[in-house]
């Protein structure tokens, strides 16, 4: 079976009171029939000021926020190597390597933190490059490191201690020579010969090495506790002890600490492979945001990367889908618009039908899977009916919304009437926003053709207000359509009281708009009474009117 996936649930850009109520009720149906997998719904826009309301009132999150749909560290499989502690010897480490089957080791002091990276490369160094007896005091290596590596245990002395100082010597001499060669703080590996013990705990070494497991005198015991020398005993020969010595050196001696090459839980795939070819290392540490360590990956991860699962609600175009949508598996497409331009790599389950609002396809889809809908999801699904159909006045409105609508406000125990209007009246306060607030709270791109267009919407109660903010508006819209290169930028003023909208429209193609509509028309305006939908009422006439160019 295959692991459980978080499945994404997401509407269009900018996106509406629809978009973000159908999500959100989509993720709790598919949650409830689906356990194998987590749905979350996501949104790739600011909420309105209506959704928000709509959101609050109902006691419901705003969903996560999101900027695209890239496949990044996070979808691939990342290793699970547990971090080492700087002090390990190189031994261990190697011994780590080994049995995981690996060739880096991720370090870190608190096991959180990645501190730096040790690889097999690494110790093939420390073996083979390194000619210098001072290296275990350099590398400050602790006797407990001494005593894993020689097997031995320590008869006198600390064994929390470290070498700080001192060279490593083989007392291999008579001890009138090595009077003359010993200094203070050397570490000496040696035999059970009594004199060199005796010369080297007089002349001042931090530490004896007694090799093969022969027992220590007393006297030498008492002398080296004297001279605060320790003792440590190994069953190993001389030969066995000065070439297993080095691997008692902690791997933070040797371990790579600037300029590694690490990447975020949140990178996307194709910007890493990139530096993933010119590196050419085996392995890359990958951490969160935090600089936690999470896990190792490497190039032969990239072959079994997860694309990202969507489904997609409210929409089925290119131009309104979230970015990367290229990159992500789309498993399903719920929407009543037209079929727009969004390709599949496989068949997936595409429900759409010429209803008012997605929330009415929702809501058959709650009654076909014999799911009972809670008083809260019931409440955004009648919110985004009521929202999409403005209070039914919308030509895109059918009976199957207002059935649907009626019996949704029985279960959320609201008035629906009362609830709309209070709903429009704070999508409508538009005195203190920006006109980018307000011009991109319901925007839609289109492409018919060669031509390329935008649509914008706001409804509001009070025509006044409406009026008002039109010059802003205009404005506005001629630096939108230079920003995004348009032929044509529209915006819709709806007045839901008086079911008219006020068009505004700018760019190179604004003759498609009158030869489109009949209205009171000026250079920039054009009064449509009755006209309340984007999706029947505008788009459609606009079409035709290219069709025929």
């Amino acid at each position: 079976m295959d692991e459980s996936r978080n499945i994404y649930i997401i509407g269009h850009k900018n996106p509406d009171t629809d978009s973000i109520c159908s999500s959100i009720a989509y993720a709790y149906l598919k949650n409830v029939i689906d356990k194998e997998n987590q749905y979350i719904p996501i949104r790739i826009g600011t909420v309105s000021s209506e959704t928000d309301y709509v959101l609050k009132h109902f006691g419901i999150e705003q969903p996560t926020l999101i900027a695209d749909v890239k496949t990044q560290i996070n979808d691939i499989s990342i290793k699970n190597i547990a971090t080492v502690q700087p002090s390990i010897s190189m031994k261990r480490a190697w011994e780590n390597m080994k049995d995981g089957n690996i060739t880096t080791l991720p370090v870190s002091e608190d096991g959180f933190k990645l501190d730096g990276i040790i690889t097999v490369g690494d110790i093939a160094q420390s073996y083979m490059d390194i000619y210098d007896n001072n290296i275990l005091s350099n590398a400050k290596t602790p006797y407990k490191n001494l005593i894993e590596v020689l097997e031995g245990k320590m008869i006198v002395g600390n064994i929390e201690d470290s070498i700080c100082n001192g060279r490593i010597l083989i007392g291999a001499m008579n001890p009138e020579v090595m009077e003359s060669y010993i200094n203070p703080k050397d570490i000496v590996i040696l035999g059970n010969r009594y004199e060199t013990q005796l010369c080297s705990i007089e002349m001042g070494a931090q530490c004896l090495i007694i090799t093969g497991g022969l027992p220590v005198a007393t006297s030498i015991k008492k002398l080296a506790e004297a001279n605060n020398c320790a003792i440590i005993l190994s069953e190993h020969d001389t030969y066995m002890v000065a070439r297993l010595i080095n691997q008692s050196i902690p791997i933070s001696y040797f371990m790579k600490k600037a300029n590694l090459t690490v990447f975020n839980f949140d990178d996307y795939i194709d910007e890493i492979r990139e530096i993933m070819v010119k590196k050419r290392y085996r392995n890359f540490p990958v951490v969160d945001n935090e600089n936690n360590f999470r896990g190792m990956i490497s190039r032969a991860s990239l072959i079994n990367l997860r694309r990202k699962q969507v489904i997609l609600v409210d929409h089925n175009e290119r131009s309104q889908a979230v970015e990367g949508l290229e990159e992500a598996e789309i498993l399903e497409i719920i929407d009543h618009h037209r079929i727009g331009d969004i390709e599949t790599g496989g068949p997936v389950y595409f429900r759409n039908q010429p209803l008012g609002c997605t929330a009415t396809i929702l809501y058959n889809i709650y009654k076909e899977n014999m799911i009972e809908i809670p008083k809260n999801i019931a409440g955004l699904l009648c919110a985004a009916i009521l929202s999409d159909t403005l209070m039914f006045k919308s030509p895109t409105c059918t009976p199957m919304d207002r059935a649907a609508a009626e019996e949704l406000a029985q279960t959320a125990q609201i008035e629906m009437i009362e609830f709309a209007k209070d709903m429009f009246r704070a999508g409508s306060n538009l005195s203190n926003k920006r006109e980018k607030e307000i011009f991109y709270q319901d925007f839609k791109q289109f492409k018919v053709g060669n031509l390329s267009m935008g649509v914008g919407q706001i409804n509001s109660m009070d025509r006044r207000e409406l009026d008002e903010i039109k010059k802003r508006m205009l404005q506005y819209m001629n630096k939108v359509n230079k920003e995004k290169k348009l032929d044509l930028v529209l915006f819709m003023l709806t007045d839901i009281a008086h079911e008219s909208t006020q068009l505004l429209f700018v760019g190179s193609h604004k003759e498609l708009v009158s030869r489109a509509f009949d209205g009171v028309s000026d250079e920039s305006s054009i009064e449509l009474p009755g006209v309340v939908s984007r999706k029947k009422q505008v788009i459609p006439p606009l079409i035709k009117s290219y069709d025929k160019l």
